[in-house]
Order: C-alpha cells, then sequence, then structure tokens
C-alpha cells in the first residue's frame, strides 16, 4: 500500500499498537508499520496529515497509488467513503522497534464538553490495537511540515500553545538544547491534563487551565502591558492570552517566538510581541492549527 507521493513526504499504511490516557482530554496512540523505517524526520513539530477509516470501513479510503494526483483522487472519492483527514504533531519517533506517538485532544469526550465530538476525536477515544490508519508523513528529516526553526542567535525561546497545540509545545521543550533559555505558556481544557515534558532547558513553564485563574510563579499577575493590550477582547477573554500580556519577560537580545493553536488567538499573540512587545516579526513563527466555528475541512476550504 506504500507509495511514493512527492519528496519530502510520502503515505505509510499503519495500525494501532497501543494506546494510553494521558488526561481528562488527552490521549496517545502508538502506531507501527512494516515499512515505518523509512519515516524521517529532525523536526521538534513535525506535521503530518492523518487519513481515519469511517464507522464500518477497516481501513481509510486513500487512492494512493496516484502519485501527486493523490489530493484530488481523495476528493473524487464519495462522502461517506473517503478518508477523514486531519492534521497532527508528531509526538514521538523510535527505532527498534519503529514506532510513532501522535497525541489527540478528545474534543466533546472528555469530562464537560459541551460540543460534540468530531470524527477523529471519536475515533481515537475508541481506538483499540490492529486498527488501521493511513499517514501522509516526510521521507526526508528536513522538510516544511517543521515550522520550529529559532535563528542561531537566539538567547531566548518563548512558546505559546493551546490544547491543539500541545504536543508540538512539549516536543519542542523536550528537544531543547541543555541551558537554552525558554518561557512558555500551556493551555489546557482540565488541571488533569497537565504533564511534565523532560527538557534540558531553563524552561519557566506557566500552565493555564481553561475557565481557572492562570497559576504563574513567573510574574503573569503584573499590570498589562498596555491599556491597548487590556482592552482587547479577545486578550481579554482568553487567560492564556492575558497570562502572557501580564508577563515579564527577561532580557534578549535575540529572542525567537513560537505560538500555534486557534487561529484567532494566534493573531492575537502574534501582534502583542510584535506591536506590544517590538520582537522582530522575522523571529516570530505562528500557526494557526484550528479556527474557531470551522471545521478542518472549511478551514482549508477557506485557504
Amino acid at each position: 500500500m506504500t507509495t511514493a507521493v512527492a519528496a519530502p513526504f510520502r503515505f505509510f499504511s499503519l495500525q494501532v499498537v497501543r494506546t494510553r490516557r494521558l488526561g481528562p482530554s488527552l490521549g496517545r496512540l502508538t502506531f507501527a508499520g512494516d515499512d515505518l523505517d523509512a519515516f524521517r524526520s529532525d523536526g521538534h513539530d513535525q506535521s503530518l496529515s492523518l487519513f481515519l477509516p469511517h464507522p464500518g470501513q477497516t481501513e481509510p479510503a486513500v487512492p494512493v497509488g496516484l502519485g501527486e494526483r493523490w489530493w484530488q483522487g481523495w476528493r473524487e472519492l464519495p462522502d461517506g467513503v473517503r478518508a477523514v483527514m486531519r492534521s497532527y504533531t508528531l509526538r514521538a519517533l523510535r527505532r527498534d522497534p519503529a514506532e510513532i506517538d501522535i497525541d489527540f485532544v478528545l474534543h466533546g469526550v472528555g469530562p464537560g464538553e459541551a460540543a460534540p465530538a468530531g470524527p477523529a476525536s471519536r475515533w481515537a477515544s475508541r481506538a483499540a490495537p490492529g486498527d488501521r490508519v493511513v499517514v501522509l508523513g516526510p521521507a526526508v528529516a528536513d522538510n516544511r511540515a517543521i515550522r520550529f526553526r529559532p535563528p542561531e542567535d537566539t538567547d531566548l525561546v518563548v512558546l505559546w500553545a493551546d490544547m491543539t497545540a500541545l504536543p508540538a509545545a512539549c516536543a519542542i521543550l523536550e528537544r531543547l538544547p541543555a541551558g537554552t533559555r525558554a518561557r512558555v505558556w500551556l493551555e489546557v481544557g482540565h488541571a488533569g491534563d497537565i504533564q511534565d515534558p523532560v527538557t534540558e532547558a531553563d524552561a519557566e513553564i506557566t500552565w493555564l487551565v481553561r475557565g481557572e485563574l492562570p497559576h504563574d510563579p513567573w510574574g503573569a499577575g503584573t499590570a498589562p502591558a498596555s491599556p491597548a493590550l487590556a482592552a482587547s477582547p479577545a486578550l481579554a477573554a482568553s487567560p492564556a492570552l492575558a497570562a502572557l500580556r501580564a508577563a515579564r519577560l527577561p532580557e534578549a537580545r535575540a529572542p525567537y517566538v513560537w505560538i500555534a493553536g486557534e487561529a484567532g488567538q494566534v493573531k492575537e499573540v502574534r501582534r502583542h510581541v510584535v506591536a506590544e512587545r517590538g520582537i522582530d516579526r522575522r523571529r516570530v513563527t505562528f500557526v494557526g492549527y484550528w479556527r474557531r466555528g470551522l471545521s478542518e475541512e472549511q478551514m482549508r476550504a477557506h485557504g
């Protein structure tokens, strides 16, 4: 079933080998496959496309034999047959045996969730060893689906992520070189979702639980950075945004900022660090993982 698409990406036929619940809203699935030794990535926040079957299907319907025309072939499959495609972050890649981990936010599955679960959350919450998926992933270690790229002169790394970007943020933290100064804001849905990433960096991590006041021992209770920021409805509505707005960052000659999560909040955070903090926009990476009110299909249609 493996077919090369266009370097540096190709299809991998995989199956679930283990499942693990990380918290009320988070689950980790481990995948393996005969050709996974060809999966290559040196990235901290490597993204990939995951294709899932519909209920009643034993494997996802993906036209892997079309080469670069796979997208058109996939779009032409009937609704209800065409595999569900979602973007995820590689959480871990191991050899001997070759395995990858992908963490899932279980929207609509965890306690107190008001919104209904989407197809990926439903599938992940019920997944069991042997369940089959297809992944469009990297066959070249350095590829364009890696976004975390701090310049060599970086002397401070700033990370901001909501829950959907938590796997990427934790992967970044775990791979930062020893002694790297990092200031990190991570938002989760429940206190039980808080993780303990192992890092050699000099990292100060602020965990923020949605719906609760932020606990920030490094100064997030100070005054807003500016009246304009304090008046921003988007900033005022999010504890994670408010915590970053109020925090005092250490002095840095060449900071680098990585922001990922809901597109509207990512835009607000980027505006804050560039316009209010004065950080060079060329040293800011921002990625909208999702957009409030839109499915991934609708996001792709909107560009």
